[in-house]
């Protein structure tokens, strides 16, 4: 069994998905997932589920969404055991709240954000191993975290930070294509990735790099130009440091740009 949120939020059981429908039974099982294996009070869980909103019984409200819940994890019955028996569901009621008592490894989610980490710590020495375990954690991936689920204050942040760490990843395995001397793949990955976020620096400062080291240098140039248009017009900022910096390491034909280590420098959020 495991819960999904990296997309529809779905339970798989014995490999047989469910997509949950329901609204608050779907908010409802997002946030117990966020926090496998700790207890998330009633009020908690109603300020997810009816944020701003003032419910006569909310915890029969939250029962009845529990019971639905169970119904979707409990499985088949255990073998040799009386027809209706059923392992415990993994949905339990604790003291003042809930808790989906589950390892951490069964949220797609807590995976990703796994394989991305340690894919971040490969990089530097072992690309492939880095390729191998960004392309596993990126596959996780169906649609929009918590697709459906952003009412609460609790699953929006979570899908924020999801979202946030995807990027980062594609970022990484770019990174690692460069690495490799993948550069076709890298730069169609980055021309696609620039296109959805044009005002992200470091995607800008990798896709500048591919391009010169692919002998495009003038569209590293453009590419330049058209970033600082776009920061000015909707954010009212100049480009960060390294992206002027590299600009002018392009102008000046750097030989440094064509090592691994300028691959690795480009990094997190720009400097100012």
């Amino acid at each position: 069994m495991r819960i999904d949120l990296l997309g529809t939020v779905s339970v798989v059981v014995e490999g047989d998905r469910t997509e949950l429908r329901a609204g608050k039974v779907r908010a409802m099982l997002a946030t117990l997932a966020l926090e496998a294996g700790r207890t998330v009070s009633h009020d908690e869980l109603t300020e997810e589920l009816w944020p701003g909103e003032i419910l006569r019984n909310p915890r029969n409200a939250l029962q009845a969404h529990a019971t639905r819940i169970r119904r979707m994890l409990g499985g088949r019955p255990a073998q040799g055991t009386e027809c209706d028996a059923r392992p415990r569901p993994p949905l339990r009621a604790a003291y003042n709240g809930y808790v989906l008592d589950i390892p951490r490894e069964l949220v797609d989610g807590n995976r990703f954000l796994d394989l991305s980490s340690r894919a971040a710590a490969a990089l530097p020495g072992s690309p492939e191993r880095a390729r191998d375990l960004l392309e596993r954690g990126l596959g996780l991936w169906t649609g929009p975290a918590l697709l459906h689920t952003r009412t609460g204050r609790r699953c929006r942040g979570a899908a924020a930070l999801l979202e946030e760490r995807r990027l980062g990843a594609w970022e990484d395995l770019v990174r690692v294509r460069l690495l490799l001397t993948d550069d076709t793949r890298a730069i169609a990955e980055l021309q696609r990735l620039v296109a959805s976020h044009p005002t992200r620096e470091p995607l800008c400062e990798l896709l500048m790099l591919a391009l010169y080291r692919a002998g495009r240098q003038s569209e590293a140039l453009h590419l330049f130009h058209r970033t600082r248009h776009r920061l000015d017009e909707e954010l009212g900022v100049r480009p960060g440091r390294r992206l002027r910096c590299l600009y002018g390491r392009i102008l000046g034909q750097d030989p440094e740009l064509e090592s691994a280590e300028a691959v690795l420098a480009i990094r997190g959020e720009p400097a100012e």
